[in-house]
């Protein structure tokens, strides 16, 4: 179970929000995250064996108010389910990202990082294919709640509905807080467990937040 984080700091003041631009989700962020936490508190709908965060300030913070609705479970942290790492472009407003990195206007590459450090497309869904793949095997008979962000839910479709994630961008519109649940099926006799695709972009609980 995927769960973006809600509303983060970086949004709100327009930086480019990597490891060094994240700092944490903003007030609206929190309330709509505290939403959800009531939510899944009152309905008892995750039964939650492990809950995930990447190391990102929004995604642990937005994982700790969870947690005492998910049984209190201990918030572990995952590099490789961070948002694309950004390289040099971490901390420039998104202005400046645009004029050093983008003066001509944006032309897609699926290989090439727009900025010195950073992903590519191809390289940062490969990554995050890996990172959930494995995490599904790992806890195989069990659920996992993952606090994330939106790239890596666009990249959960690519890898789980079988799109070529060395060339393709899904610009999915992945709202904060949303729940996205895959559930990974019995194989059938040689052929490899297919993933099955329960809800996308979940919001029921920001009635009213926003």
């Amino acid at each position: 179970m995927l769960i973006r984080h809600g509303e983060s700091r970086a949004t709100v003041d327009e930086i480019v929000g990597g490891h060094e631009g994240c700092k944490g989700l903003s007030d609206l962020g929190r309330r709509q995250v505290e939403a959800l936490r009531d939510r899944l508190a009152a309905t008892g709908e995750v039964d939650a064996d492990a809950l995930f965060a990447s190391v990102m300030p929004r995604a642990i913070e937005t994982a700790e108010i969870l947690a005492p609705a998910l049984g209190g479970l201990p918030v572990r942290q995952e590099c490789d389910v961070c948002e694309q790492h950004p390289g040099e472009a971490d901390g420039l407003t998104w202005s400046e990202y645009e004029a050093r990195y983008r003066p001509d206007g944006w032309r897609f590459d699926p290989y090439a990082p727009e900025a010195p450090g950073a992903e590519s497309v191809a390289e940062f869904n490969a990554r995050v294919a890996r990172a959930l793949t494995q995490l599904a095997e790992e806890h195989r008979n069990g659920t996992v709640v993952v606090a994330c962000h939106g790239g890596v839910v666009g990249a959960s479709m690519v890898a789980f509905l079988g799109l070529p994630y060395q060339g393709q961008l899904l610009q999915g519109y992945v709202k904060n807080t949303s729940i996205t649940e895959w559930r990974l099926e019995e194989a059938a006799p040689g052929q490899p467990p297919p993933w099955r695709l329960v809800r996308y972009n979940d919001v029921a609980h920001l009635a009213g937040v926003d």
